[in-house]
């Protein structure tokens, strides 16, 4: 069994599937322009010189994966001649050849970007050295160093192969990246090709000793000392290229062995077709010509892709030790509710509900109640969601402590985790060696739901503590990701989760849910209800209002029924630091729409909706809720997802008129999204204020404890209209 019956699916007669030209926006041109402005921050001198290459890395990143999977689709689509349009009524060719001029222009945008941070870099005694200067920049004993260097340490590693009939091209892996060089050999002028790898298990530079910081790229290195490599030789010219593969993972419905398929099909996606071919700026024409015949002909796109191929390795710099050159170092609070119950995180939450706001409070006290549980003598049962946990978990160490102390664990792992599916692979099988029961879920449905259950024994009763997060468990992310952790003891939570353990686990249809929404039975439905209610205030006089937070928004069926909200006096606030389709903006079609994008030092990770349920929000009477989903076809059809009622009058504060207002004002890393599909700075005016920063230096509403109960101050957040 895939799929239970009874889901929440779109019609094949559904009006909002069909494409409508002029009401949404291209999702993947929408993306491309969120990676601009993450690029943008990277000109952005408010910020620390690192903290800046940094960003230019993450957009390397970025758009690497987003060839390798968005671009490798479409391709896909192409070659079997698939002519299903996008939303915005493009063909999968018109998409591509228009993804091709954006993504370009952005590579030559990076590449600018990395020049000006190099010149700044230097000034500030950091200097990348490339090939053509290490005679004129190194004294002879550093140039001795180096050249020992490359004898020792990278010479015994690279492998140079030639290129002739007896020697077909190799095989360059995803991300793979080597230099060709066209040599004449001295003694009778024959030509010959040559094509050396840079080593995979190398770092991409090569740090000098000595004073200040100079690096130089192991490119660069095979570069210069190409005559050690090739005796006997003279080099007509050397150039660098890089390949991006198909990296998407199909799954097939007759894989009746989830764990056995993954394993191939991460193998397999090493070797996916060449989706980008990327060459060094000024390479000959005719070294040009070899590679595109080599890899992939003329299905694979090429670009001269600058100077410097895989920006995303310039991540490596950014870790030199110069805190003068990064933010500020940021500790995150711990919830000071907790400490007051002696760090005993069941009693806190048995008094009360929590919420606590990733990364100013840290996640530490996630890994807190789940340690607690696994050592706690009266806990028998504990169940968990496992979608992204990363290399070195506490989650899953936490997991098997609790297995071994001989409670009843479950867990979902999610095999489908994009670009995670080894490491998850890699927990399942420790999770099953200590005795865990793993579960990878359904087929063809990805669980995103970020849900952990325990069942505690507490006198002649069990009771339910439960932790609904916006993000992963994953603590790397959770200290750049700003995400919310809720939790609870409310006894109908507790059997909603259970419910949609069931769900999960054993395909049981969960009837009967009391609070929670799930997907990809009822969550886009229950959205569409609470914004036709909104839709009925204003119509009926009323005040109508929906503030929204989320990740991405690309589902048809929602944008329309916003559009049907404004059109009838609903005043929306959106707030979308990636992907947006909708149109915000339009005469007669959104007029009453507004759509930010928040990009900053922290990553905006956490999703929240809220309805002014006839009055202006905030106010104490909005419906507030958390979720796991962003608002798209595939987290509301083909996803486990939860979407979560917040009542508890704290957490709906901290929510509503902490998180969301502060968003909604701030004006240091806002951009509002534009009609014509461009973005626009927020202007700062007179009255500059960064919801980072503010939440680095103001504790939460329900973190606070008994100094909240007491009276203590809090800073109160005002609602200022942008202008």
């Amino acid at each position: 069994m895939t799929r239970p019956a009874h889901v929440q699916h779109a019609r094949d007669d559904d009006p909002f599937e069909k494409a409508t030209p002029g009401r949404y926006f291209n999702r993947e041109l929408s993306w491309l322009a969120f990676n601009r402005r993450v690029l943008d921050e990277a000109c952005n001198t408010a910020h620390p010189l690192l903290e800046r290459l940094r960003f230019l890395a993450i957009s390397g990143d970025n758009l690497d994966e987003f060839f390798m999977v968005r671009v490798a689709g479409l391709k896909g689509q192409q070659s079997q001649e698939v002519e299903a349009r996008s939303a915005d009524g493009l063909t999968p060719g018109q998409q591509l050849a228009a993804i091709t001029v954006e993504a370009d222009a952005l590579m030559v945008s990076q590449q600018s970007v990395w020049r000006d941070i190099r010149y700044a870099l230097a000034e500030t005694g950091i200097r990348v050295i490339g090939s053509h200067a290490i005679d004129t920049a190194l004294g002879l004993e550093e140039q001795a160093w180096l050249e020992t260097h490359f004898r020792e340490q990278l010479f015994p590693v690279i492998t140079p192969q030639a290129l002739d009939p007896a020697h077909p091209f190799p095989f360059l892996p995803n991300k793979g990246m080597a230099v060709m060089f066209d040599l004449v050999r001295r003694s009778d002028k024959e030509p010959i090709r040559e094509l050396v790898m840079l080593p995979n298990a190398m770092p991409r530079f090569v740090r000098l000793p000595g004073e200040g910081a100079r690096y130089i790229a192991v490119e660069s290195l095979l570069k210069r000392f190409s005559n050690l490599m090739f005796p006997g030789y003279d080099v007509l010219g050397a150039a660098e290229f890089r390949v991006l593969r198909d990296s998407d993972i199909e799954i097939e419905e007759e894989a009746e062995d989830l764990v056995r398929y993954f394993a191939n099909a991460i193998k397999r996606r090493r070797r996916g077709r060449v989706i980008r071919l990327e060459l060094e700026t000024g390479m000959s024409e005719t070294l040009a010509s070899v590679l595109r015949e080599e890899l992939g002909g003329s299905d694979t796109l090429v670009t001269e892709s600058g100077a410097f191929l895989g920006i995303g390795d310039l991540a490596l710099l950014a870790e030199e030790d110069r805190p003068d050159l990064k933010f500020t170092p940021f500790t995150p609070r711990f919830p000071e509710r907790i400490r007051e119950f002696g760090g005993d995180c069941f009693a806190a939450i048995r008094a009360k509900d929590i919420i606590v706001h990733h990364p100013y409070e840290t996640f530490d006290v996630v890994l807190a109640f789940l340690k607690q549980a696994a050592n706690d003598p009266d806990v028998v049962a504990i169940k968990q969601t496992l979608y992204r946990a990363g290399k070195q978990s506490a989650v899953i160490n936490a997991l098997i402590a609790a297995a071994e102390a001989g409670k009843s664990v479950t867990a979902v792992v999610e095999l489908k985790a994009r670009f995670d599916e080894e490491q998850n692979l890699q927990w399942a099988s420790a999770l099953e060696r200590a005795g865990v029961q793993v579960v990878y879920g359904f087929i063809d449905w990805k669980t995103h739901a970020k849900v952990a259950m325990v069942v505690r024994r507490e006198g002649a009763q069990f009771r339910t503590y439960c932790h609904f997060g916006t993000g992963n468990y994953h603590p790397v992310t959770a200290r750049i990701y700003t995400d919310l952790s809720f939790f609870t003891a409310d006894p109908r939570l507790g059997r909603d989760a259970a419910r949609m353990f069931n769900y999960i686990t054993g395909y049981v249809e969960p009837e009967g849910m009391e609070a929670v929404v799930l997907s990809p039975r009822s969550l886009r439905n229950r959205l569409i209800a609470d914004i036709d209610r909104e839709i009925e205030h204003a119509r009926q006089g009323r005040v109508g209002a929906i503030w929204a937070k989320m990740n991405s928004l690309v589902d048809p069926a929602i944008i329309e029924k916003l559009y049907e909200a404004s059109g009838a006096g609903v005043e929306i606030d959106l707030i979308i630091r990636g992907i947006c389709c909708l149109r915000p903006g339009v005469a007669g079609m959104s007029d009453n729409i507004r759509v930010y994008s928040i990009v900053g030092r922290f990553l905006e990770h956490s999703r929240i909706a809220a309805f002014g349920n006839g009055d202006a929000l905030p106010n104490d009477g909005a419906r507030v809720y958390i979720s796991s989903a962003d608002w798209m076809p595939r987290n509301f059809d083909r996803r486990v997802e939860y979407l979560l009622p917040i009542e508890n009058e704290t957490v709906h504060d901290q929510v509503l008129d902490q998180v969301m207002v502060a968003n909604l004002i701030d004006n240091e890393q806002s951009w509002e999204l534009n009609a014509d599909g461009s973005y626009s700075r927020i202007d700062q005016g007179d009255r500059p204020f960064n919801l980072h920063r503010y939440f680095m230096t103001n504790p939460s509403l329900s973190g606070r404890g008994a100094a909240l109960e007491e009276g203590g101050e809090v800073p109160t957040l005002k609602l200022r209209r942008r202008s």
